[in-house]
């Protein structure tokens, strides 16, 4: 049975910000929530929690031991209880890796085009942002890695996003090994998000970093927030390779002071009994980037779409549109919003993301006010 079957109209009654930010006569394909009601066993767990009036701090390792048992049986690789922390959201979490770890000043590493709030958390905190942009193709540029590690701007931490948000990349072993191994050899703490982990298409394999035995220097910030559609609740975690022991030493004071009891609960449910929710979410969205790719050919020829196995957005090149601004055209042209590619890197102002967690009737029309706004 299809996720992806709420009306339009029962859409646009959500208060959240994808259905809010921008008036009703515009179709919102923008940012990362899905058009999916969630899944049965979290609403149950959120519930019976406010109907016992569990509504106090959280406790307990509920949530990790939840990761670590799916890790296994997903995976192959369990971590052990002592790698594990509790954390907010992902992005707070590298935050607090960054102020515990690294000091003003200091450059940092990511590779654009790259979620927003990488860029925030680097130049919002005084420190400097090295960019090692992905390669034409999507991929790691091992070697512009390495030059920067050893330039003159010598690095002291690499924010890294895996899969790779927004192009859709899975990382594969080998690369996630080689970028560990050149971490190491220069001292630079590599930081890693698994925020997509569970979002890859049926039969693409992702590797959790710490699975590597070259990788045990890494730390990953993970939450079930993304794959399970639960933003609303804020909860996390942080693993640690088993060589990077220090770092949770060195985390700010209350870095573990933003996970909601009620959060926890909601994603320990999804990680106990979700799997196969997320499954047929990626099986949906794996047959809207097939319906995307046809609709891109047939009615937008001048809009480029490398359809990636990772996650449910679509990074779309509209620089054969001759456009100045083709987000601004789309949304005042169009009547369709979607992620700003600018905002993914100065570099990226031709680009445009699109959010794929959608029906296809939607994905359509989104298609068509493109085609027909470019008359």
């Amino acid at each position: 049975m299809s996720l992806f079957t709420l009306s339009e109209a029962d859409l646009r009654a959500r208060t959240s910000l994808k259905w809010q930010t921008f008036p009703s006569d515009v179709l919102p394909m923008w940012v990362a929530e899905m058009d999916a009601m969630p899944l049965p066993e979290a609403v149950d767990a959120v519930t019976e929690a406010l109907q016992r009036g569990d509504t106090g701090y959280p406790y307990g390792t509920g949530y990790a031991d939840a990761y670590a048992d799916l890790a296994a049986s997903r995976w192959g690789w369990r971590p052990a209880p002592e790698q594990l922390r509790r954390a907010g959201d992902v992005m707070n979490a590298m935050l607090s890796l960054l102020l515990g770890n690294t000091a003003e000043g200091d450059h940092i590493v990511i590779n654009p085009p790259v979620y927003p709030p990488f860029w925030q958390i680097i130049a919002g905190y005084r420190r400097h942002i090295t960019q090692v942009p992905l390669t034409a193709s999507g991929r790691l540029d091992l070697a512009a890695l390495e030059a920067a590690f050893t330039g003159p701007d010598a690095p002291t931490a690499y924010l890294l996003c895996s899969p790779h948000n927004p192009t859709g990349t899975i990382h594969t072993p080998e690369e996630l090994s080689a970028v560990a191994r050149l971490c190491a050899e220069h001292d630079v703490l590599l930081i890693v998000d698994e925020i997509h982990a569970l979002l890859v298409d049926p039969g693409a394999a992702f590797t959790p970093i710490l699975s590597l035995p070259d990788a045990q220097n890494a730390v990953v910030t993970f939450s079930a927030g993304k794959c399970w559609n639960l933003a609303a609740f804020k909860a996390g975690l942080y693993i640690r390779g088993t060589e990077a022991s220090a770092l949770f030493d060195r985390l700010p004071p209350l870095a573990n002071q933003s996970t909601g009891h009620i959060g926890a609960l909601a994603h320990t449910a999804a990680l106990r009994h979700g799997e196969a929710w997320v499954d047929q979410v990626m099986v949906e969205v794996a047959a809207n980037k097939d319906l995307l790719t046809r609709l891109v050919a047939e009615r937008l020829p001048g809009v480029r779409y490398d359809r990636a196995p990772g996650t449910y957005l679509a990074w779309l090149d509209c620089s054969g549109l001759g456009l100045e601004r083709p987000r601004d055209h789309f949304l005042a042209q169009g009547k369709v919003a979607f992620n700003n590619g600018s905002d993914f890197g100065a570099d990226y102002g031709q680009y445009i993301r699109m959010n794929l967690a959608a029906s296809p009737e939607l994905i359509t029309e989104a298609v068509e006010r493109m085609a027909t706004s470019l008359g």
